[in-house]
């Protein structure tokens, strides 16, 4: 019994004084962590007295009560806190007490509303040591707030109206700004944020970080109140109605007047929530913000609060107006320079984030800024950084900062080209980004073509190869003006050309000229080169032009000093002539503005105006690889010389004089000769400017426009310049050295290319006919045709060759067609067919049909060796009346009975011929020709000849009906197809469609056409003797 006493002390009471302790903890937690329910008793807006006054006020016993529920559930619960822990176990089961006044929103609105009436004081409350403010302010942000469509609530029950007022009065109370700057005005910031509605004025001013602490209770009541107004403004309503409310200026005077990290960043927090809304974000711009966020850069220590400031300048970059004011107010440098300290990985992505968004559209200053800031480097270095996202952000940063020319060389100087090229080509990899990821890689590659530095750089880091393949590209059509342009930086870079000529950069640009590629995009003067910065003078020096040229001149050696270049050289001195100057790679701004170029050395009055298109850029480097020694294996191609061809006819306007220039060149160059014959250039060069028949119009026409006057007089001045290279001793050395000692395809071109270059009767009949140079070409017209034009490159140059050989037509060959005007001759066979025939008929002849046909034995006998021994020798016909002939059809015997009885040019011959368009192949004309050759008379077959010569190769035929009387075999009618193709009055389309039919008509047998061809060539009697 008396250790009963000391059992209790010792033992259970120790435990009953811990479990409540334990018990007055958890009350106190209990007050921040009960989740959020509304009470049934809701206090008055108006009273502001504690809530223990209040439930005195209804007679509550609270403390009373208090007292009995503690003991009760820490006696109830001693033996769950001896099992599992006094603590945990008094959290349980004060988890299901009743909720405290805070967890209703009404109390903590009615709270917020009477501050903004009384003041941001209040008694304090013994057992929290806070006031109702405070409580009402924590209960909002860490349980109102935070619940689900919490912040809703808040808004729709008027929240935001009192939480403003409040801050309003915060901000007043707050410590004034130590001076004001010029342009400010803080009265009256501060009078204008106790008012509810948006007023504007000017910014406040930045203010130096002596700015006194404001209280800890109004700092607390700021922090709380600031992280409930930035927790709201995450929804766009909320944003809405607080730019409403004119909530924007009193978070711009707390900024101005608070330098509290905590309160900073809380502000600037909220400020960058607001400016996810435009017109919030211009409020913003106008209120002055832009300057206080600046200074908290540079005055604030805190990671996180530098990273919300961060985010709000981020935010406040919504447009190129302001992206613009942002860098005018120095926004850009201090972000460079904490990108330069090496900051913790948070601060680093905001910071490169912020300064994407700043970079879009860069302007001078956001360049100049960058670069001072020391932000290039890092930038350089982040490029590599194992984030994804920083990655990406910083390389479209350094992309978006080439677009200054004044930022380039530095940026090159960083090792910027290399990272860009290299990031370029990963995403032109097989397993790369979209195209539309590559274009603002590929603007900046362009653009850091601009300066010789970095062009240097490009070229080492094989960015050569990556534009070419950009070019060859279909998908990346819509950038080839932009690249061709940037590749114009190259121009006086040997190295550089030799590279881009092997890579095959000609056909490129040929392409280009045909093409149908879009403009390319203007850029604005501050991306032009920084290679010659822009002189800023008040107004343009007389001489400035002569200037520019002097110091490009010492620039690139070719002087080593101003008095090397005489002032004579002026233009102002001594007018030059309009030919194409050896001018310096022009940037490529200025290859896109001004659309025209004026000739160096005139006066803008007399100036001779050269076009300036899409073209500019491809004609300005071929004409530079025309201007090599040998530029042949380049320019003397099919593509290149359709591609300029194309440009030359195909221009809406008269074509660029650059264009024509090149073209000369190229025909003047001694080292282009045998590149013009291997390549069928020269017939190329007649064909399309001569005669307007172009590749792609060949065989079937296409709708072109007309061939002009000047067309046809550059072809022949072109032609006429390949015929003084052709004809000059070197010229002779080449030809023949290619027709003689050449592989067989150089030998057939150089063959077909004579007659079009050569003029001399004794360089074209030595190299043509001794040396058998027209039998080459002739022998190659049945064999596989080694260019897409080479029948119709033939049927011009033989017709050439016969214009030659025999300038006007042979009085030994016969027309081609018998004129139409003769008039019939009397037929002799027609009396014998009628019902009275005199003389009597005393013979029939029968036929296969068994239709009889009178004749008479005399002169049937006397017309044909055939018929004397037929009807009057010692066969069993001549004892016959009616004497059968074997495979014979009527319309095919019908010109025969009329030639056996003295007809000539009566019109029976051409019965049997079919009208033009039907094969003559087993008709009855076809038939007619055998039974002449068969019966021996010549004289038939003879006129048959003709009468098929007069319908089908007559005005009423055309190139289609030469193959068909070709097929019929017949010598002088092969003749007669051979002079209407190569007639000197024939269309050349219809001439080359003609020999096409007479090359597939002949088939493997090219024996017959050759002996045709060559015969009507030379002018001699076909079947005479040719030369070897």
């Amino acid at each position: 019994i008396l250790q009963a006493p000391v059992w209790f002390f010792t033992g259970v009471y120790p435990l009953v004084l811990n479990q409540i302790t334990a018990t007055s903890e958890a009350f106190a937690i209990l007050r921040t962590m009960t989740p959020a329910t509304e009470l049934t008793s809701t206090p008055r807006a108006g009273d502001t007295r504690d809530p223990c006054v209040q439930l005195r006020k209804r007679k509550i016993p609270q403390a009373c009560h208090s007292r009995k529920r503690q003991q009760m559930v820490s006696f109830r619960s001693l033996g769950s806190a001896a099992r599992g822990g006094a603590e945990s176990e008094a959290r349980a089961k004060m988890a299901t007490a009743k909720p405290t006044l805070t967890d209703s929103l009404s109390f903590c609105l009615a709270q917020l509303a009477a501050a903004t009436g009384e003041g941001l004081g209040g008694e304090k409350d013994p057992a929290t040591n806070e006031t109702p403010l405070g409580c009402a302010l924590l209960a909002l942000r860490t349980r109102h707030i935070k619940a689900a469509g919490g912040i809703e609530r808040f808004r729709a029950r008027g929240g935001l109206r009192p939480l403003l007022a409040l801050l309003r009065r915060a901000a007043a109370a707050g410590p004034a700004p130590s001076q004001a700057g010029p342009g400010s005005a803080p009265s009256s910031v501060a009078s204008a944020a106790s008012s509810p509605t948006p007023a504007s004025g000017p910014a406040p001013s930045a203010v130096s970080s002596s700015t006194p602490s404001p209280p800890v209770r109004l700092r607390k009541t700021l922090d709380l109140a600031l992280s409930i107004l930035a927790d709201c403004c995450t929804e766009g309503a909320c944003r809405a109605e607080v730019r409403r409310l004119g909530g924007i200026l009193p978070l711009v005077t707390i900024l101005q007047c608070m330098k509290t990290d905590s309160i900073q960043n809380r502000t600037a927090r909220a400020l960058g929530n607001l400016a996810m809304e435009p017109e919030s974000c211009g409020d913003i711009h106008c209120a002055g913000a832009v300057p206080l966020l600046v200074e908290s850069l540079t005055a604030c220590q805190d990671s996180l609060c530098l990273q919300n400031v961060v985010r709000a300048l981020r935010n406040l970059a919504d447009s190129p107006q302001h992206r613009l004011a942002l860098a005018q107010q120095g926004a850009v440098r201090p972000l460079a320079e904490l990108l330069a300290t090496a900051p913790d990985a948070a601060l680093t992505s905001a910071l490169v984030r912020a300064l994407l968004e700043l970079s879009r559209g860069c302007s001078r200053a956001c360049a100049e800024q960058l670069s001072l800031g020391g932000g290039l480097g890092p930038l350089v270095s982040l490029a590599s950084h194992p984030k994804r996202l920083v990655r990406e952000a910083t390389i479209l940063t350094l992309a978006n900062l080439c677009a200054q020319g004044l930022i380039r060389p530095a940026l090159g100087n960083a090792g910027g080209v290399e990272v860009l090229v290299r990031e370029l080509r990963q995403r032109r990899g097989p397993n790369g980004a979209s195209p539309a990821s590559q274009q603002p890689l590929v603007r900046a590659v362009c653009l850091l073509c601009r300066e010789a530095i970095n062009r240097a750089r490009l070229r080492d880091a094989g960015g050569l190869d990556l534009l070419i393949g950009l070019l060859r590209d279909p998908r990346a059509s819509a950038w080839h003006p932009r690249i061709v342009a940037a590749l114009v930086g190259f121009l006086y870079d040997t190295g550089a050309l030799g590279r881009l000529q092997a890579l095959g950069l000609v056909p490129l640009l040929a392409g280009q000229l045909c093409g149908e590629a879009g403009e390319e995009e203007e850029e604005g003067r501050e991306a032009a080169s920084w290679d010659f910065p822009e002189e800023r003078t008040p107004e343009r020096a007389q001489g400035g032009s002569f200037r520019s040229l002097r110091s490009w001149l010492i620039s690139e050696g070719y002087a080593a000093g101003p008095d090397d270049i005489s002032p004579d050289w002026s233009p102002e001195q001594c007018p030059l002539e309009p030919t194409e100057p050896a001018s310096p790679a022009p940037s490529p701004t200025s290859l896109r503005a001004p659309r025209t170029q004026r000739t160096p050395g005139r006066s803008p009055a007399t100036a001779i105006e050269e076009p300036w298109g899409r073209e500019g850029p491809a004609l300005l480097l071929l004409s530079r690889f025309s201007q090599a020694p040998d530029p042949s294996g380049a320019l003397v191609t099919g593509p290149a010389l359709c591609g300029l061809l194309t440009y030359v006819t195909g221009a809406p306007g008269p074509p660029s004089p650059r264009a024509l220039r090149i073209l000369s060149r190229l025909t003047c160059n001694p080292a282009c000769l045998e590149a013009f014959v291997r390549s069928y250039g020269a017939a190329l060069l007649r064909a399309w400017l001569v005669l307007g028949v172009a590749p792609d119009d060949w065989p079937a026409p296409r709708a072109r426009p007309a061939l002009h006057s000047r067309h046809r007089e550059l072809g022949e001045r072109l032609l006429q310049n390949l015929t003084v290279q052709a004809e000059s001793p070197f010229g002779v050395g080449a030809l023949t050295h290619l027709l003689l000692s050449g592989s067989p395809e150089d030998r057939v071109a150089c063959a077909l290319t004579l007659p079009f270059i050569c003029r001399k009767p004794s360089l074209w009949r030595r190299l043509l006919l001794e040396q058998g140079g027209l039998r080459l070409l002739l022998a190659a017209l049945t064999r596989p045709a080694p260019h897409p034009l080479f029948l119709f490159f033939a049927a011009d140059s033989l017709s050439c060759l016969q214009g030659l050989v025999s300038p006007t037509l042979s009085p030994a060959l016969p027309p081609a067609v018998p004129m139409d005007l003769d008039p019939p001759s009397p037929c002799l066979y027609e009396p014998l067919l009628g019902p009275a025939p005199v003389p009597a008929p005393d013979l029939h002849f029968l036929l296969d049909s068994g239709l009889q046909l009178p004749a008479q034995r005399a002169a049937s006998a006397t017309a044909s060796p055939f018929f004397r021994a037929l009807l009057s020798g010692s066969f069993a016909e001549a004892q016959m009346d009616l004497v059968p002939l074997r495979g014979l059809s009527p319309g095919a015997a019908w010109p025969v009975l009329h030639h056996l009885h003295g007809c000539r040019g009566c019109g029976a011959t051409l019965g049997p011929v079919p009208p033009p368009g039907q094969p003559l192949l087993g008709s009855e004309a076809e038939e007619a020709l055998e039974a002449a050759g068969r019966f021996l008379l010549p004289g038939l077959e003879e006129e048959l000849e003709e009468a098929v010569g007069r319908i089908h190769l007559g005005p009423q035929g055309g190139p289609e009906s030469v193959g068909e009387v070709f097929r019929l075999g017949r010598p002088r009618l092969a003749a007669h197809c051979a002079r209407w193709t190569l007639g000197p009055e024939k269309c050349p389309r219809k001439r080359a469609l003609a020999l096409v039919g007479l090359v597939e008509a002949a088939g493997e047998e090219s024996g017959p056409l050759t002996e045709a061809l060559l015969a009507v060539v030379m002018g001699i009697e076909l079947g005479a003797r040719v030369p070897a």
